[in-house]
C-alpha cells in the first residue's frame, strides 16, 4: 500500500537524519523519493524553514482517506482533545476497593498518635 510506504519513509528519514549543531539544523541521510527529499536536504531548521509536511505529501501522491490514515490537526482537535471530551466522561468502576477486606476497629485498640493523627482503619 502506497501509504504505509510513504509512512514508512517517514519514519526512517527523520529517525536517520544527520544533526548539525553548528547551523541547528537537520539534514536528510539519504535521498527518499517517495518524499520527494534528496541526501543533505534541510528537513529542522530554527528559522526562515518551511517544514515537511506528511499531509502534503501523501495528497501529492493522492492518497485517499488521508485523515484515517493520519491523526487529525491540532486546531481541529486532535486524539488529546478526543481523550479528554470522550474518554474522560466515561464512568469508570472502581472494583479494587470492593476488593480489599475492611479491618474491624476492635473497641480497646489503642488509637495512633493520641489520637491527633490518622487511624489505622
Amino acid at each position: 500500500m502506497l501509504a504505509d510506504d510513504i509512512r514508512e519513509e517517514w519514519r526512517l528519514l527523520w529517525s536517520g537524519r544527520i544533526d548539525d549543531k553548528v547551523r541547528a539544523e537537520g539534514l536528510a541521510s539519504k535521498s527518499f523519493s517517495l518524499l520527494s527529499v534528496e541526501r543533505g536536504t534541510v528537513i529542522k531548521a530554527t528559522r526562515d524553514f518551511k517544514a515537511l509536511d506528511l499531509r502534503e505529501i501523501m495528497c501529492s501522491h493522492r492518497v485517499q482517506d488521508v485523515e484515517r490514515v493520519l491523526c487529525p490537526f491540532p486546531s481541529v482537535g486532535g486524539w488529546t482533545k478526543f481523550a479528554k471530551t470522550v474518554l474522560n466522561k466515561q464512568s469508570r468502576t472502581r472494583r479494587f476497593a470492593e476488593e480489599l477486606p475492611k479491618r474491624k476497629l476492635e473497641k480497646n485498640m489503642q488509637r495512633k498518635q493520641c489520637g491527633r493523627g490518622w487511624l489505622h482503619l
